[in-house]
């Protein structure tokens, strides 16, 4: 049988101590590990009276390891989109940017955006819309405009 020592530290005041605990003053090692071996074995003794004795200590739990951390890296895209259907993209790391005022297609917006998430593509895909609808009602009236100015030309050539 392995019993396990500690080193006892000395009392300094007698009220501490519980009834019937093992008190040593300063000694030695070899005296405080007899004293204890002394003890754990009537405990030994006693218990192997009474009832059947585990065999084997049990263990303390294992430790687990301590889970790696992950380094994260954070980085901001910020895409930036007008009316007029100009799109621009910024990237930040912290507070330093990494790339400024970069054109960006609409078309590219929405398939980034479709790639990363149908929650992120369905807002972006509205807005792009509206501006197309918007663009397109431009276009018609300038259509309107050209085509008034080339029949004022063609009167004027008569």
């Amino acid at each position: 049988m392995t019993v396990d020592t500690l080193a006892v530290e000395p009392q300094t005041d007698g009220t501490d101590t519980p009834e019937g605990a093992i008190t040593s003053s300063p000694a030695t090692a070899e005296t405080t590990a007899s004293a204890t071996t002394a003890a754990a074995g009537s405990v030994a003794d006693d218990a192997a009276d009474s009832a059947p004795a585990e065999t084997k200590p049990k263990k303390a739990p294992a430790k687990k390891a301590a889970a790696k951390k992950t380094k994260t890296l954070e980085l901001t895209l910020t895409v930036t989109g007008t009316a007029d259907g100009e799109w621009h993209a910024e990237l930040k790391q912290g507070s330093s940017y990494l790339a400024r005022n970069l054109a960006v297609a609409a078309a590219a917006v929405s398939r980034a955006a479709k790639e990363l998430h149908e929650d992120l593509s369905t807002p972006i895909d509205e807005v792009i819309e509206a501006a197309r609808e918007q663009q397109a009602a431009k276009v018609a009236a300038l259509e309107a405009e050209l085509e008034a100015a080339r029949k004022a030309l063609a009167d004027l050539e008569d």
